[in-house]
């Protein structure tokens, strides 16, 4: 069954990404420079800061600009850890800095938290949220006993539990769970709410939109982790050999529908499968790579991916389909709820955490359930990264709708699969 819930929210301008591509990004945007990023170390992971230093001497980023916090070594925390030693000594470095180059971008590194759970609920809002829990249980047992489902009885019915709903998720504070790296693209923020998302303002599609944060607020964010300190060094390795020349392979995309003749309206599951669709076809045209869509409800079985440099599709929620031979430097994300849940070894088939076992130099996903909405979409981030004026952080960063949510950039984010065009 499909978790993967699209929410109602107003993206007017979601429709303008490849014009906004195409025409604004080039003329708007200065490529991001080493000096321009600060590394996030967890002193207690000893291989995390290890790490850290190697990133940053392959990279040539300066030793000054590594920040080490003291915090938990399990994959989440709380709200009150997260505050006090994660975002506290971060915003304490960045506000110290002086003489140097702004910083526009923070690395997070393995043994960094992953994730920020929800607070936990005093005594009154326990006994609240199993009020309205057993209210809206009884409003449903009422509602199966109807025989008419389109009746006004029956539409009242449905109108009372989805007002229950959102008092439910309201009192129990499910939507202040969020990704460490998304709240911390906020260190610098001074207010904005905690209960759902916020609109990131470097989103090609946030124009014209009224935002609670500026961009000057804002850093991007990307994360070198995976489940072993092995996997995490072999990202950094092939995201440099692969600069050296540029990432060759197949690129495979996989829609469930075939692509529709009207596209103006799309909306939810039915826009993003489309964007499947226009991000194979702007590969194409750039000529960089050979393109395979599978438009079939099924996906990519075992064998079908030979040499994979991209992959985009949906929807196979936490079971990983082992259809690719990946790549050196390749780069995909499947969207489908959680696959970014954990990225520790064990028998989890999320596909973010199998991706970059089985090769994948980079990916994203939710650490939780984002809705659909909350994903880059395809046509918008592979657009940006087979331009090659941009890094990996930069295509994310500029298609990624939500802050203070669930996603989550997995790989280096100076790396640049693809050469500039020439001019």
């Amino acid at each position: 069954m499909i978790t993967l819930y699209s929410r109602q929210v107003t993206m007017k301008n979601f429709c303008r990404l490849v014009f906004l591509i195409s025409v604004l990004v080039p003329t708007t945007v200065v490529a991001l420079e080493p000096a321009e990023v600060v590394v996030v170390a967890n002193r207690f992971i000893g291989e995390g800061v290890d790490l850290a230093r190697y990133y940053m001497e392959k990279r040539g980023i300066p030793r000054e600009n590594l920040v080490k916090i003291n915090t938990t070594e399990k994959e989440f925390c709380s709200r009150e850890v997260y505050d006090e030693e994660i975002a506290k000594p971060v915003r304490k470095f960045l506000r110290k800095r002086t003489g140097h180059l702004p910083v526009r971008c923070l690395v997070t590194m393995f043994g960094v938290p992953l994730k920020v759970e929800p607070p936990a609920l005093d005594k009154a809002e326990k006994k609240q949220l199993t009020q309205l829990q057993t209210e809206q249980n009884d409003i449903r047992t009422q509602l199966r006993e109807i025989d008419d489902q389109k009746s006004p009885t029956a539409v009242d019915l449905n109108g009372k539990i989805a007002v229950l709903d959102r008092k439910i998720r309201t009192i129990g504070k499910k939507e202040y769970r969020a990704a460490v790296d998304s709240e911390l693209a906020l260190v610098l923020a001074e207010i904005y709410p905690l209960d759902g998302w916020v609109v990131n303002p470097f989103f090609l599609g946030a124009a014209g939109q009224l935002l609670p944060v500026s961009k000057d607020e804002v850093l991007m964010i990307a994360r070198l982790d995976g489940p072993t300190e092995q996997v995490v060094r072999r990202i950094i390795d092939d995201s440099l050999a692969t600069e050296t020349a540029t990432l060759i392979g197949t690129a495979y995309f996989d829609a469930r529908w075939k692509q529709p003749e009207k596209q103006e309206s799309l909306t939810g599951y039915a826009f993003y499968d489309n964007s499947i669709h226009q991000a194979a076809a702007g590969v194409k045209a750039s000529r960089r790579l050979p393109v395979i869509v599978d438009d079939r409800q099924t996906l990519f079985q075992p064998g079908e991916a030979p040499g994979a440099a991209l992959y985009c599709g949906w929807y196979s929620l936490s079971r990983y389909v082992d259809a690719f031979d990946w790549q050196r430097g390749a780069v995909g994300y499947h969207i489908a709820s959680g696959e970014c849940g954990t990225l520790r070894p064990g028998s989890s088939q999320a596909w973010c955490k199998r991706m970059l076992e089985d090769g994948v130099a980079a990916t994203l996903g939710p650490v939780g359930e984002p809705y659909v909405q909350a994903f880059p979409s395809p046509e918008a981030f592979f657009g940006l990264l087979m331009d090659g004026s941009h890094t990996l952080v930069e295509s994310y960063f500029f298609s990624l709708p939500f802050l203070s949510w669930q996603m989550v950039l997995v790989g280096d984010p100076l790396y640049r699969p693809f050469p500039r065009r020439q001019e």
